[in-house]
């Protein structure tokens, strides 16, 4: 059984030496898909345009406009003269926010007073990114707040007390970059759609060439069939995750801070849930066209929207949490997060292995199964 495996991984990787474009893409193409989506997927907020239209233009105005100005969050573009002007700023979209002073904003600052009101007009269109404007321009005037009620203490000789002060620290993320959040994302899905395509694609050749009547009547049986085929493409999958992961820690400073082993493991368990899934495709397709859609289908959509890369699985409906079980890039990512973020074990996560090798046997079962019964057996 050894021998005939092996002679079968040995003529994949023989035809796989004669495709030379295949060769490239299988080498090359993960890393510059990871390249292009963590440059182009990034959530996080910065130099956000504002536009501010100053009725006081006092020197506290100034004082508050030039705090924003000071943060790497803001940068102030225009100056409004008019009321007219403030539609036409967002409409045009010159601005993302526009922020409008009364004309007596110094005055109520001096007097004192609990009540002094600051318009700010965002654009709504992204939800999400004018929630961040938001939050950002209420963390600027708390600031800025803090800064008047000292002024006032100092004046009448009394020390501001703070009684309970929060020191916040961010761990495995500092800095709240949403790049090394969406990483590992990246890499799951980028493996798994490289990983399932190829190796989907390898038994429709066979029947498409018409060789695959030549395997038929061997000495070999479905199961030495599937396995000698997948292991070329999982020892290419190995080599292009370890590509992905220097790519990764060039371009965007994403370094494992887990064990190199653990990741190797979990890599090469998702990696045979990902192959068995392909093998599974291949199974059931009659060409190579088909063979690709399938695969693109199944593994590239799910590990986008389902796999918790981009939207929390948490915050779902019930429904759709359940549906996220159909692609193994949502337990692997678990992982991915866990060694590489976080520097945790299997302990912290062998569960999500487990469900990876369920979901690896149950489609190598499948696969064979159809594949027996094409061959009559």
């Amino acid at each position: 059984m050894i021998n005939r495996i092996k002679a079968i991984t040995k003529k994949e990787f023989k035809q796989l030496g004669r495709d030379k474009r295949m060769l490239i893409i299988l080498f090359f193409f993960p890393a510059f898909l990871l390249a292009m989506f963590g440059y182009a997927v990034n959530f996080d907020v910065e130099n956000i345009k504002l536009a501010v239209y100053d009725l006081d233009n006092s020197k506290e105005s100034r004082e508050l406009i030039n705090q924003l100005n000071a943060t790497y969050n803001f940068e102030v573009i225009k100056y409004l003269e008019m009321d007219s002007q403030i539609k036409s700023t967002l409409d045009k979209k010159d601005a993302q926010a526009v922020i409008v002073i009364p004309n007596d904003f110094s005055k109520q600052i001096y007097r004192n007073k609990e009540d002094i009101s600051l318009q700010v007009l965002i654009d709504g269109v992204d939800g999400n990114t004018a929630s961040l404007i938001g939050n950002y321009l209420n963390g600027a005037v708390i600031k800025y707040n803090s800064n008047i009620q000292m002024m006032h203490l100092e004046a009448k000789g009394i020390k501001q007390n703070i009684p309970i002060k929060i020191e916040t620290r961010f761990w495995f993320n500092p800095e709240l970059q949403s790049t090394k959040f969406l990483i590992p994302g990246l890499i799951a899905m980028i493996l798994i759609v490289s990983a399932t395509i190829s190796i989907s694609l390898t038994l429709v050749r066979e029947k498409e060439k018409g060789t695959i009547e030549q395997i038929n009547v061997s000495s070999l049986t479905s199961l030495e069939l599937l396995i000698g085929k997948t292991i070329p493409y999982l020892v290419i999958a190995l080599i292009n995750a370890a590509f992905i992961l220097i790519a990764g820690m060039i371009l965007f400073d994403v370094y494992v801070k887990g064990s190199y082993l653990v990741l190797l493991i979990s890599t090469i368990i998702f990696l045979f849930a990902s192959t068995s899934l392909g093998i599974f495709i291949s199974a059931v397709s009659d060409s190579q066209q088909v063979a690709f859609i399938g695969g693109t289908f199944a593994t590239l959509l799910p590990s986008l929207l389902l796999s918790g890369f981009v939207f929390p699985i948490e915050s779902m409906p019930s429904i759709l949490q359940v549906l996220t079980n159909i692609t193994p890039a949502k337990f692997y990512i678990v992982a991915l997060r866990g060694v590489i973020l976080r520097g945790v074990g299997f302990e912290v996560f062998w569960l999500q292995l487990v469900y990876l090798m369920i979901f690896a046997l149950l489609f190598l079962v499948l696969a064979n199964v159809i594949n027996n019964k094409r061959l009559g057996n």
